[in-house]
């Protein structure tokens, strides 16, 4: 559906800081719409960000849908993944980062990250994070989510031009996808209510026997030449919404 970028480039891991460097965040916003074929960049950065959001929060919602402890997302903590493309791929604690780095050094391979849209990657910021604090319990997982999002939030929204508003919600959204795809749609409210500030917690509706995000944020893809609106789009009039949902749950 999208014509592949004839920019490419090794993958690298930044620190995730570099979410909230204005210039970093422009080229790879620009990788992004060089590999979905747009120069618009609300469109490329409203596109990056519901990829970076998603690689963010998967393994925090996943966590609390399992039960598990999950670690504490502090930006200075963590480590990120960036595919060729410009997306964030996987956002990773600094040890469990640092480790893959390690093993990859010690084999002589660098890992690519292989993706069906190829962009351009810079190392970006490679400032050494500090040591690794102890996974905490849930009381501190929320509010270390909400002010990293206050912070890497306002940054993309100033570089792409995307709604501040819209951004929270792309991530409401994203942490009720996660926690149904880890089969609990609880754990992501749960979650989203500890984060609470300006993130409104994700809505769920049950449509022919599954359960699906009642969206409140849009990709903007349909804005990408060549492409469609999302199937579950809030643009969509709510019974063709429905209606599409209610086949999409048929043939699952």
């Amino acid at each position: 559906m999208v014509a592949e970028s004839a920019v490419s480039a090794r993958a690298a891991m930044v620190p995730g800081t570099a979410l909230t460097n204005p210039q970093w965040l422009g080229e790879r916003i620009a990788d992004m719409g060089i590999s979905w074929g747009t120069g618009n960049s609300r469109v490329a950065g409203t596109l990056w960000w519901c990829m970076a959001a998603s690689s963010l929060v998967d393994p925090i919602a996943t966590a609390y849908a399992e039960g598990r402890p999950a670690h504490v997302p502090e930006l200075e903590h963590l480590r990120c993944e960036i595919r060729p493309d410009g997306g964030v791929e996987r956002v990773l604690p600094v040890d469990e980062g640092a480790g893959q780095d390690a093993a990859a050094a010690g084999t002589g391979r660098v890992d690519t990250v292989m993706s069906p849209r190829r962009g351009h990657s810079d190392s970006g910021d490679t400032a050494v994070a500090p040591p690794v604090p102890e996974v905490a319990d849930d009381r501190a997982v929320g509010p270390a989510l909400r002010k990293s999002l206050g912070r890497i939030i306002p940054a993309v929204a100033e570089v792409s031009g995307a709604g501040v508003a819209s951004l929270w919600a792309i991530v409401a959204d994203t942490i009720g996808n996660r926690a149904l795809d880890a089969g609990d749609a609880e754990a992501g409210s749960r979650l989203a209510r500890e984060v609470a500030g300006r993130l409104p917690v994700p809505r769920f509706t049950d449509i022919g026997g599954r359960t699906f995000v009642r969206r409140i944020s849009c990709c903007l893809v349909f804005e990408v030449p060549g492409c469609e609106m999302c199937t579950s789009c809030p643009k969509r009039p709510p019974a063709q919404r429905h209606a599409l949902l209610s086949e999409l749950a048929a043939r699952r």
